[in-house]
């Protein structure tokens, strides 16, 4: 549940990255000329994205990944519950994939892609 507590001073924030929102709004705008509602809908998203990258943050804690909007903790995904993590496409990351004991998340890549793969290889090393 979520819930309002202070961001510990101990942990490992990201950094946003603005580039995947940019990419799909240039794209939406050239995709605009040859069908109108692709376009339309590839821009909502990515200004979707571009919202979030603004708004939420990550943060690596020695037992868990944060993902916090201001002050305000969302998630915690505790290490510990975690069996796997990959990051696709390593020439362009987009996608960041890691899967818990009880389920399987998929999230865009907000973030900048080396202090993720840095961050989940120092606090959560591939088993």
């Amino acid at each position: 549940m979520p819930t309002d507590v202070a961001i510990p001073p101990t942990v490992l924030p990201l950094a946003p990255s603005y580039r995947l929102p940019g990419i799909l709004i240039v794209a939406a705008i050239a995709l605009l000329f040859l069908n109108l509602w692709l376009g339309l809908g590839i821009a909502v998203f990515g200004l979707f994205l571009l919202y979030q990258a603004a708004t939420l943050r990550l943060f690596f804690t020695p037992t868990d990944l944060d993902i916090y909007r201001g002050d305000r903790l969302l998630r915690r995904f505790p290490y510990s519950m975690w069996l796997n993590w990959r990051i696709y496409w390593s020439l362009l990351p987009i996608l960041f994939y890691f899967r818990e004991t009880e389920s399987i998340h998929f999230l865009p890549i907000l973030f900048d892609s080396q202090e993720l793969r840095t961050a989940l290889e120092q606090f959560c090393p591939p088993r």
